[in-house]
């Protein structure tokens, strides 16, 4: 009897063992594989992660050309505006000194500052600080230098020698503004000077 107890003990233990090690192994492959699924799963998130940042960075950077691109457009109209705005004074200075053709050139100038203060309003809205500074600054000048010609050109004969002057002063106290103006928007858009 003892002889069949130890065999069958012997029996159970080798029936169990081998079904421990099936337990085992079967433990040990869910485990390596729930192990390889949550590595897999980490990848995925990482991989998507570094894809959502790429995403960002290009859109911040689509966003910085966009912002750029808008302002280098604001700033050739501002420009423009200024330049033909001051070139309209001018003209319309030399027709009353000339005393010839004065309503032409009163209205090519009415035009001239009325795409002028268009394109400033504008520019208000999108022009960093840098730049709205010294566009403010020609903005005051050449509205003080309309001013004066509109006086001027009110009674010409009485004005005779301001008109005389006049064209030097916008030379030597709006030019330079609007100089200065535009040195700083070709310095924002990273223009060499």
């Amino acid at each position: 009897m003892g002889a069949s107890w130890s065999a069958l003990l012997i029996a159970v233990v080798g029936v169990a063992g081998t079904l421990g090690a099936a337990l085992l192994t079967q433990v040990r492959a869910d485990r390596t594989k729930r192990m390889e699924l949550r590595a897999a799963a980490d990848q995925r998130r990482e991989e998507r992660d570094h894809a959502e940042e790429l995403l960002r960075a290009e859109q911040a950077l689509q966003g910085q050309r966009e912002s750029l691109e808008r302002r280098r457009a604001c700033y050739i109209t501002l420009n423009t505006a200024a330049r033909q705005y001051l070139t309209e004074m001018t003209n319309h200075l030399h027709a009353l000194a000339r005393g010839e053709d004065v309503a032409a050139s009163l209205e090519n100038l009415e035009a001239a500052r009325v795409a002028y203060r268009e394109s400033y309003a504008e520019s208000q809205m999108i022009v960093p600080d840098v730049v709205s500074r010294p566009s403010s600054a020609a903005k005051a000048r050449l509205n003080a230098a309309y001013g004066k010609l509109r006086k001027y050109a009110a009674d010409p004969a009485a004005h005779a020698a301001e008109l005389g002057t006049m064209e030097a002063e916008l030379h030597q106290d709006v030019w330079p503004y609007v100089g200065a103006m535009k040195k700083a928007m070709r310095a924002d858009l990273g223009v060499e000077n």
